[in-house]
């Protein structure tokens, strides 16, 4: 059987994958907050028919060697932080990182994920969770009688009270930072979870320290380009069909030979 049949079905699963990735990217264009994904490609295993360096007479040697590939594979989908374009809201709950970092979320297990999304609410009891319900962590708690809520850069919460001429602190919003973010695990829901190759969350005050500044009354959009990824999906789809042509090919040489007569 023709090598070329398994080399070629590896590369069309593998620029199926990829078309698959491109997809999520452009579903989520949208997404506050979102990181778009890129695929990482290696070859397979490669059969060696003669080796480089083998001697053929007295002081000669072969130059270049004689290998076959068998393929590809996807390696790695691995998540791009550039920034996002920002989306003025003036909603005093939403909150952009002009630079490093992530807000940290109390999930209901009592574990911690992260996030970049800052479209923050206000539940019942006047915390400030997620769209999904999930307290942001340190907890902050608006008064239900707030007339006005201020967030400094510094990640300062205030709020100003019906007779009062002067705001006062509520909380404190902290960011980490990860020597890989790559390495987080995306759990959807605009989470990604600390993972051994991210490395160990370092808290810090926004501001300072390298961490991004917080902007209040921003979003951070996706920073997916959609003109780019229309681009990468014609080049996958353009890729998927010529190993088709060349699953074609390999099928007409076999069919060549089994019509061969003596």
């Amino acid at each position: 059987m023709l090598r070329s049949l398994w080399t070629a079905a590896s590369g069309m699963s593998g620029q199926q994958f990829n078309i698959d990735t491109i997809s999520n990217n452009l579903a989520n264009v949208n997404t506050s907050g979102y990181k778009k994904n890129r695929v990482d490609f290696e070859d397979l295993l490669y059969q060696t028919v003669r080796f480089a360096g083998t001697p053929v007479t007295a002081g000669a040697q072969i130059p270049v060697g004689i290998e076959v590939g068998h393929g590809v594979r996807p390696v790695a989908t691995q998540k791009i932080f550039t920034p996002g374009s920002f989306k003025q809201t003036d909603n005093p709950l939403d909150l952009a990182i002009e630079g490093d970092g992530f807000f940290q979320i109390l999930l209901p297990d009592g574990t911690i994920a992260y996030t970049r999304d800052g479209a923050f609410k206000r539940d019942g009891q006047g915390r400030v969770v997620t769209s999904d319900g999930f307290a942001l962590e340190p907890e902050i708690i608006i008064p239900e009688d707030a007339v006005e809520v201020t967030v400094g850069s510094d990640g300062t919460v205030s709020v100003l009270l019906p007779g009062d001429n002067a705001t006062q602190a509520v909380g404190q919003i902290d960011l980490v930072r990860f020597v890989n973010p790559a390495g987080l695990s995306s759990m959807g829901r605009n989470l990604f979870q600390e993972t051994q190759a991210s490395g160990f969350p370092m808290v810090g005050t926004p501001g300072l320290d390298g961490f991004g500044g917080l902007a209040q009354g921003w979003l951070e959009m996706s920073n997916v380009q959609v003109v780019e990824e229309m681009v990468n999906l014609i080049i996958a789809q353009r890729a998927y069909e010529t190993n088709s042509r060349a699953i074609q090919a390999s099928d007409e040489m076999l069919q060549t030979a089994n019509n061969l007569r003596r």
